[in-house]
C-alpha cells in the first residue's frame, strides 16, 4: 500500500494506560503507530528515512491525558503528504512530518489492537490494546463491519468479541464535604486497604482509621500532589512512621 492520502478514524474506551491502537510498517522503513502511553495518545509516523541520516523521517506527536477513564474518545487522523491533522475529541493538532517524502509505503497489513512480532526493536515491550473500539474506518473501509461479517481476508483475529464488557467497579464521587465511613474489624492485627483514585486537587484525605484500644491510627492523604502514609503507634518509642511517594 503506497498512499499519498490517508484517513483513519475510530472510537475507543479503556481503563488501561498503555496499549497499541493500530500499527503498520513497510519494508523501506515507513511506519505508522498510534498507541496509549501513560494514558496519553502518541502518534509515531515515518514516511521514509535514508541510511546516511541526512533525511530523518521519524515524527512523534502526543495529545490528550487521562484517557484511561473508560469513557469513549474519538480519533481522526487525516494525512495529505507530509501535512497531518490529528484530532482527539474535537481538539485538532496540525503538524508536518519530518523528512522529504510524501508517500506512506506500507506492507500488505495494518493491525488494530496490537502489533505483530516483527523482530524489529520497535515491537518490543509494547502492550496490546485492552478495551473497546468501535467505528474503525481506514481509508473508506469500515473495518469493524468487515471484521464482524468476516469479510477481511486474510485476517488474523485473536480472542476478539463483538461486544463491550463493562467493568464491575463502581466509582464514588466525593466533594469537599462528603465522606464514607465503614465499620472496622476489631481484634485483628492486620490493616489492609487498596483503592484507585483520580483528582485534580493537590491536597486531600484519602483514608483515616483509628486502631482499637487507643493503640494509634493510620492516615493516607495527598499532600502537594504526593501520596503520604502516616502511622501513629502509641505503645512504642518511635511512635510515628511517615512514608511519601
Amino acid at each position: 500500500m503506497k498512499t499519498l492520502k490517508d484517513v483513519i478514524s475510530l472510537k475507543f474506551k479503556t481503563s488501561e494506560s498503555e496499549g497499541v491502537i493500530f500499527h503498520g510498517e513497510g519494508q523501506q522503513g515507513d511506519y505508522i503507530t498510534l498507541e496509549l502511553k501513560k494514558a496519553k495518545l502518541v502518534l509515531n509516523l515515518n514516511l521514509g528515512s535514508n541510511q546516511l541520516g541526512s533525511i530523518y523521517g521519524h515524527t512523534s506527536v502526543m495529545t490528550g491525558s487521562l484517557l484511561d477513564d473508560h469513557h469513549w474518545h474519538s480519533i481522526i487522523i487525516e494525512r495529505h503528504g507530509r501535512n497531518i491533522n490529528f484530532t482527539l475529541d474535537r481538539h485538532m493538532q496540525h503538524f508536518r512530518t519530518n523528512g522529504e517524502f510524501d508517500y506512506l509505503d506500507l506492507d500488505y497489513e495494518i493491525t488494530f489492537g496490537g502489533m505483530p512480532f516483527s523482530g524489529k526493536p520497535s515491537s518490543n515491550s509494547r502492550k496490546n490494546f485492552k478495551g473497546c473500539m468501535e467505528s474503525i474506518n481506514y481509508n473508506g473501509n469500515n473495518i469493524t463491519d468487515l471484521a464482524k461479517r468476516k469479510k477481511l481476508e486474510p485476517s488474523n483475529v485473536g480472542n476478539l468479541s463483538f461486544s463491550c464488557v463493562e467493568p464491575h467497579t463502581v466509582p464514588v464521587f466525593f466533594n469537599a464535604t462528603s465522606y464514607l465511613e465503614v465499620p472496622g474489624r476489631p481484634s485483628q492485627d492486620v490493616f489492609s486497604v487498596s483503592l484507585l483514585f483520580r483528582t485534580w486537587n493537590p491536597n486531600g484525605l484519602l483514608v483515616f482509621s483509628n486502631f482499637a484500644d487507643d493503640l494509634g491510627n493510620v492516615e493516607i492523604d495527598i499532600n502537594e500532589g504526593k501520596v503520604s502514609v502516616h502511622i501513629n503507634v502509641t505503645q512504642v518509642k518511635k511512635n510515628r512512621i511517615d512514608i511519601s511517594s
